[in-house]
């Protein structure tokens, strides 16, 4: 499941990078761009690259809150350990059997 939600975050944002990286480009040209007034030491291509990767990540922490906020909230509790081996005070932990427990 967890595969899964890693696609439902990862290729959305693969798409989307690449669209905003075709619309970004087709007005800006990579070597008139400035870092703090001074020109890029990189390539056109590494301009390209950089900032495709930047646009992904960018659309990846987008898409990852709105798979964290589709969350229900019993999905969002759910504690992935069996009763058994939960530690004390987490819900739903069985009671030991015995007089001990009396």
């Amino acid at each position: 499941m967890l595969t899964q939600r890693m696609m439902w975050i990862a290729w959305p944002a693969f798409l989307v990078a690449g669209a905003l990286e075709m619309l970004v480009f087709a007005f800006v040209d990579p070597q008139d761009l400035q870092w703090f007034g001074q020109p890029m030491d990189l390539s056109r291509q590494g301009v390209y690259t950089l900032s495709f990767f930047v646009f992904w990540a960018m659309t990846c922490a987008s898409s990852a809150l709105t798979t964290l906020l589709s969350l229900s909230p019993f999905e969002m509790n759910r504690c992935p350990m069996t009763t058994t081996d939960r530690p004390d005070g987490c819900p739903k932990q069985e009671a030991p059997c015995g007089p001990a427990s009396l």
